[in-house]
């Protein structure tokens, strides 16, 4: 997981996925709160009784992603806003790389997205009545550390215990040495265990994506078929998502959306004082989700997205209830054995492969120099897609970088809908 480690007043680096590349206690909501706040609405004024029209919401929303391109240092800023499933905006900002402007069109990585995809899948099986929430994953993978105890509900809210590959120095060191590899879930699975099980399965909350990598494995044995092919078959074609496909090496179709990132500075010894931005667009970021699990999408697709599971389209009301209501909210917290662990608020709050906030429904992939948010309000059937690249002066002297597609997304969605606005980062 990349750029800066959000944990911010107990809630965790946007356990969205992405890699760190140096851990800064408290920086990560800290961050968010100063995207947040470095973009200042200015939108065309309103009677009260008068609501403006569409052509005055959508030119208001280009403005605060206008502003925010300047202010956050980004190269560019990619939207679509939809109300109950009709376009408001949709729009494209600044450059993919200089001279080629960007567009709406544009593929990229989408991350933690896929989480939602995996949720989705196993919550299909749970209404198919293949498995249950909380059946033991011994059925499956036996040789895992507490197989009997830890259930697939678990693996999917991140409450297993199971430690995070991706926090054991020796992956982000070798990752950073070579971001073009491709890892086995073996070599994962070797590195999470290199550690002990953080804590009794179900009796705290860590973010891991040794959790996601396990379940998805796990899918594919219950369904019987490869993963990409069940996500292909059983949710991104039902959800009506064109543009959003697998790959083994997250190899980006055109045209591509391209990205920079200092993230490396420190892993390479690289000085603050010594300018240093490279390209991103060819890493590997396949690292972060189970084989069949690394996708690349669109806008369009990420709004759909939005829409599909965030009005549980394809699950029955239990299912829809299960995967994406406040059930963790006030759970989990630190310990001594447990620095990741950390309280589920309403900032923040996990479900099964979603993040909850507030009353929004979203997911916030952030990796290799790529930021995107997509998040639903059911209530209001509003969707909030945003994806955005990073110019050099959104880096800190580490290499480090905050969540700008998340600050715009709750600008947006606090100027749509200010009384059922997306939390803002708790204050330090």
């Amino acid at each position: 997981m990349k750029g800066l480690d959000v944990r911010l007043q107990g809630v965790p680096r946007s356990v969205s996925y992405r890699r760190k590349v140096v851990i800064i206690a408290g920086s990560g909501l800290a961050s968010l709160a100063l995207a947040a706040s470095a973009i200042q609405l200015s939108v065309p004024p309103a009677s009260a009784t008068t609501p403006p029209t569409h052509s005055q919401q959508a030119t208001a929303i280009v403005g605060i992603a206008r502003k925010a391109l300047t202010t956050l240092h980004l190269n560019s800023v990619i939207l679509r806003i939809t109300v109950n499933g009709k376009p408001l905006v949709t729009k494209a900002l600044g450059t993919s790389i200089p001279g080629v402007p960007a567009t709406t069109s544009m593929h990229f990585p989408n991350g933690a997205v896929s989480y939602s995809y995996l949720s989705t899948l196993l919550m299909e099986f749970v209404d198919e009545h293949k498995v249950g929430l909380n059946d033991p994953i011994k059925k499956w993978m036996p040789d895992l550390p507490e197989a009997d105890q830890v259930t697939l509900k678990m693996l999917a809210n991140n409450t297993s215990g199971y430690p995070d590959y991706e926090r054991n120095p020796t992956f982000l060191e070798e990752q950073y040495a070579d971001p073009f590899r491709s890892w086995t879930v073996n070599q994962r699975l070797a590195l999470a265990f290199a550690s002990p099980v953080l804590y009794s399965p179900g009796t705290n909350w860590s973010y891991a994506h040794t959790n996601l990598m396990v379940l998805g494995v796990i899918l594919a044995k219950i369904g019987g078929k490869p993963l990409s092919t069940l996500l292909s078959q059983k949710v991104l074609k039902p959800l009506g998502l064109t543009d959003t496909v697998a790959d083994a090496t997250a190899t980006i179709p055109s045209p591509t959306l391209r990205a920079f990132s200092s993230e490396r500075r420190v892993a390479l010894g690289i000085p603050a004082t010594t300018p240093f931005y490279e390209e991103t667009t060819s890493w590997n970021s396949s690292w972060g989700t189970p084989p069949g699990g690394a996708e690349t999408s669109t806008i369009y697709d990420l709004t759909k997205t939005a829409e599909g599971v965030g009005s549980g389209k394809l699950l029955s009301k239990a299912s829809y209830q299960a995967q994406t209501g406040p059930n963790l909210l006030g759970f989990g917290q630190t310990t001594a054995q447990c620095p990741s662990c950390h309280q589920n608020v309403d900032f923040y709050n996990y479900g099964l492969g979603i993040i909850r906030s507030g009353q929004w429904l979203t997911q916030q992939p952030l990796l290799d120099g790529y930021n995107a948010d997509e998040g639903y309000l059911p209530s209001q059937k509003i969707a909030i897609a945003v994806s955005v690249t990073f110019a050099p002066g959104a880096f800190n002297g580490k290499g480090s970088y905050p969540n700008s597609a998340d600050a715009i997304f709750r600008q947006i969605g606090a100027y749509l809908v200010p009384k059922a606005a997306p939390p803002v980062p708790p204050k330090s």
